[in-house]
């Protein structure tokens, strides 16, 4: 068997640093996977690309804001559609936060926007969906992380 090659992603769950309130967005009916799915902000980092730029890119062409990245949440393995070596993929999650929500401006890839605690994505959706884990993941590692590191994240980066 040959080594095969899978694209990256990244993924940003943004936090209303006021509410303490998670984005999450509703995907374009003219989206190819996925139309009509709740998410946070995703998508692939491009060839030579970091993926703290691509995180960064990804925000500005799905909500027209930069924001502030707080901490990985996770890494994950994926097929976007059909489970065939050209649909797999690797992704890196992280939790952003940034003090203006009402800045947010959606692209076409999205027809609508919620920010939810974590009690409401549950019941917007099922306890088992992958967002509402990540809010509840999100959740535990904002309480486990000193402010000292969070700050030194903020400053330095992840």
């Amino acid at each position: 068997m040959s080594i095969g090659r899978f694209y990256a992603m990244i993924g940003a769950l943004v936090r209303d640093s006021n509410s303490g309130k998670y984005l999450i967005l509703r995907r374009s009916t003219e989206k190819d996977v996925g139309a009509g799915a709740w998410e946070c902000v995703t998508g692939r980092v491009d060839q030579g690309e970091g993926f703290p730029e691509a995180l960064q890119r990804e925000v500005r062409e799905e909500l027209g804001i930069e924001v502030q990245v707080d901490f990985f949440l996770r890494t994950d393995h994926f097929y976007r559609g059909d489970p065939v070596p050209e649909n797999e993929m690797v992704g890196v999650l992280c939790c952003c936060s940034l003090n203006n929500p009402e800045a947010i401006q959606l692209s076409w890839e999205h027809t609508e926007a919620r920010w939810v605690t974590l009690e409401e994505a549950a019941g917007l959706l099922s306890e088992r969906h992958w967002l509402v884990e990540l809010i509840q993941r999100a959740e535990r590692l904002r309480a486990l992380i000193p402010p000292q590191l969070l700050g030194y994240y903020r400053q330095m980066g992840i």
